[in-house]
C-alpha cells in the first residue's frame, strides 16, 4: 500500500513576469523529485509558462480552467509522464496544465459563484489534492498580476515562495507581493508565511548584481520566518535550453552546475520546513521531511465525467 503523503501548499510568485518565478518553479519541483518527493505542480498563469516549459501541449488537455470552475476533479487532470501521449515530466512530478482559456476565467467564476466569493475557486480544489495524500507539496505557479486565480493561491497556500532577478523592476516587485502577502494575512489567510526570496540568472561578476544581492540580504534578512534563500542560481544558458525543449535542467544537463545549485535549493527548502514543522510540532518533527535518502482521457473534445 503506498504511503499517504503530508501535502504542503506553496504559492510561487512576483508582481513582475520574467523573474524566473515558473523556472524556479519547475526546477524546484524536479530537484524534490531527485531527493524522492512528489510534486504537483498547478500552473496558474494564462501565459501558460509552466505547462509550455514542460513539454504539455497547451490547449490540448482539461487543467486549470476547468478546476477553477468546478467542471473537473483536480485528481482526474493532473498529468503524469505518459508515454503513450508524449509527456515526460520530470521524475516525482506532476501537473495540471493551464490554457488560454484562462484570460476569461474571471468573468466565468463571477457568473458562477453569484452568492459565494469567487476568489475561494481554489479552496475545494486544494481539499481534494490534499486529501489523497498523493503529493508532498503543491505549487501553484501564479501570473505575475492579481487576477482572480492568483488571488485564489494567495487564500489557500500555506506558504508563499518570492522570486527575483537581480535588476530593479524585479526586486521593486518583491515590494508590491510583501504588500500583498501582508494584505492577505490581515483579511483573507492569517495562516500565510513567506518561505523565502530565491534569486535565479545571478551573475556575480557585475557590480550591479552585487549592489542588488547586498541589498536585498539587507532588506529581506528579516523577512517571513527565514529571510531569503542563501542559495542563489546562476545565469546559464542551460536554464532556457531546457525549456525550450520541454524539460528541467535535471533532464538535459543532469551534472551541470546550475542543477546542482537547485538541489541546493531543494535542500534549503526542505531544510526550513522542517524547522517550521518542529516549531509547530516538536514531536513530529523528529522524523523530519527533510531527512534525506539516496486513466482516463485528459484530452480536450474527449468524453470526460464532471467533478463531483
Amino acid at each position: 500500500m503506498d504511503e499517504r503523503r503530508q501535502t504542503t501548499v506553496i504559492a510561487v510568485g512576483n508582481q513582475k513576469g520574467g523573474v524566473g518565478k515558473t523556472t524556479t518553479t519547475i526546477n524546484l519541483a524536479a530537484a524534490l523529485g531527485a531527493l524522492g518527493k512528489q510534486s504537483l505542480i498547478i500552473d496558474l498563469d494564462g501565459n501558460r509558462g509552466a505547462t509550455r516549459s514542460l513539454g504539455v501541449p497547451p490547449e490540448s488537455y482539461r487543467g486549470t480552467y476547468e478546476v477553477l470552475l468546478g467542471d473537473e476533479d483536480p485528481v482526474a487532470v493532473a498529468l503524469e509522464t505518459d508515454a503513450e501521449e508524449g509527456i515526460e515530466l520530470p521524475p516525482g512530478v506532476a501537473l495540471i496544465p493551464a490554457s488560454r482559456d484562462l484570460e476569461r476565467v474571471d468573468g466565468e467564476l463571477i457568473k458562477v459563484h453569484r452568492l459565494t466569493d469567487y476568489r475561494d475557486c481554489l479552496r475545494r480544489p486544494i481539499e481534494k489534492l490534499v486529501a489523497t495524500g498523493r503529493w508532498d507539496y503543491v505549487f501553484l505557479d501564479t501570473a505575475p498580476n492579481i487576477n482572480t486565480p492568483t488571488a485564489a493561491a494567495y487564500r489557500v497556500a500555506e506558504w508563499f515562495i518570492l522570486t527575483a532577478t537581480p535588476e530593479r523592476l524585479a526586486i521593486e516587485g518583491l515590494n508590491d507581493a510583501m504588500s500583498d502577502i501582508d494584505t492577505v494575512r490581515r483579511y483573507n489567510n492569517p495562516d500565510l508565511k513567506l518561505l523565502g526570496v530565491a534569486l535565479s540568472c545571478v551573475n556575480r561578476r557585475t557590480l550591479l548584481a552585487k549592489r542588488i544581492l547586498g541589498w536585498v540580504e539587507e532588506t529581506f534578512a528579516e523577512a517571513g520566518e527565514f529571510g531569503d534563500f542563501k542559495t542563489r542560481i546562476s545565469t546559464s544558458v542551460a536554464v532556457p535550453e531546457a525549456q525550450d525543449s520541454g524539460k528541467s535542467v535535471f533532464q538535459t544537463e543532469p551534472d551541470h552546475k546550475v542543477t546542482e545549485e537547485y538541489r541546493q535549493l531543494a535542500r534549503e527548502f526542505l531544510e526550513r520546513l522542517d524547522i517550521a514543522e518542529g516549531m509547530r510540532n516538536p514531536k513530529a518533527s523528529k522524523k523530519g521531511r527533510g531527512v534525506l535518502k539516496k486513466p482516463r482521457s485528459r484530452r480536450k473534445g474527449v468524453a470526460h465525467g464532471k467533478a463531483a
